[in-house]
């Protein structure tokens, strides 16, 4: 399989994308890329700055809006194992390529120079589309634990009990394990993925999800719910999901961009910008609300990539 080209990207930049804590599958490499997986395919991505051409002659090519930024030169997006119906319907929507990343910006900091600060250093930040029990796993997986030992456990949890997704650049990739696989766990068999405490409580998770119909019934359910409150009021009912996973399942996995997670970071950079007290998440929300609306999650990733970026 060769590679797929979409010309003329904007708003997009991959370390601002694949590592702002949203996603745990990809690895930056030595060149600036990143290789992952996703909706069980692995791929590499890339930009290139727009040479005009295809000299090798092998990639589709899909076109963005043309011309520079500003006095940015043109950038294309590359995504090598790709193809043209893998773009279309995996890594256009999963890229979130369709959304106006500039006009939220504008929106977002119009009368608000901390957020403007804030965008200044992750502007290429978008939303991941991701697929919902992978992002339900991995967010279980993400309480209090750092960004490294998370993407370990997955990859591990993957290799020993998931399904092989194929190889990109001599390394097999594996699936995260279905719920139907997972209910059939225990947390003594997860000791090798080395979860501690959250061992139980994945096993658990998938025992419900197929109490409940499985997968696609969880799906339906959520997709039912008319706010993101209603969302996280049925992930809650999982076993290890409080609100901050509850809003990280629902921003990343459900695509519920009004939702405003809040961890250690976000009520730091919300004490610290905004001045509201760090006890005071229901102040955090109310404020996210008032004044981030239906862009509250793409806002507070600008934010948590921003006061990482102050305190690391």
């Amino acid at each position: 399989m060769g590679k797929y080209i979409y010309e003329g990207v904007k708003d997009f930049n991959l370390d601002h994308i694949f590592d702002c804590g949203q996603c745990f599958r990809w690895t930056r490499q030595e060149d600036g890329s990143y290789t992952g997986i996703a909706m069980g395919k692995p791929v590499n991505v890339s930009l290139k700055e727009s040479a005009g051409g295809d000299p090798a002659g092998e990639a589709d090519r899909a076109g963005g809006r043309p011309g520079q930024d500003g006095d940015r030169p043109r950038l294309d997006l590359v995504i090598d194992n790709c193809s043209k119906e893998d773009f279309e319907t995996i890594w256009k929507g999963y890229l979130d390529l369709d959304r106006d990343y500039g006009k939220i910006k504008e929106t977002l900091a119009a009368s608000d120079e901390v957020m403007a600060k804030a965008i200044s250093g992750g502007e290429g930040i978008r939303i991941l589309r991701q697929e919902l029990w992978e992002t339900i796993v991995s967010f279980i997986i993400s309480q209090n634990n750092n960004i490294p030992r998370i993407k370990g456990c997955i990859e591990n949890l993957a290799r020993l009990f998931g399904e092989p997704a194929g190889e990109y650049g001599g390394v097999q990739f594996y699936n995260v394990p279905s719920p139907e696989v997972m209910a059939g766990l225990t947390a003594e068999d997860l000791a090798p993925v080395r979860l501690g405490y959250r061992a139980p409580y994945l096993v658990e998770t998938a025992r419900q999800v197929m109490e409940r119909g499985g997968m696609d019934a969880v799906a339906a359910e959520l997709a039912a719910a008319r706010t993101p409150e209603e969302a996280c009021e049925y992930l809650r009912g999982f076993q290890g999901v409080g609100p901050k996973v509850a809003s990280c399942i629902a921003l990343f996995g459900l695509g519920r961009l009004e939702a405003f997670p809040i961890d250690v970071w976000v009520r730091r950079v919300m004490n610290r910008l905004y001045g509201i007290d760090e006890k005071d998440i229901k102040g955090m929300n109310a404020y996210a609300a008032e004044h981030f609306g239906a862009n509250g999650g793409i806002a507070q990733q600008y934010l948590f990539y921003y006061i990482r970026g102050l305190d690391e």
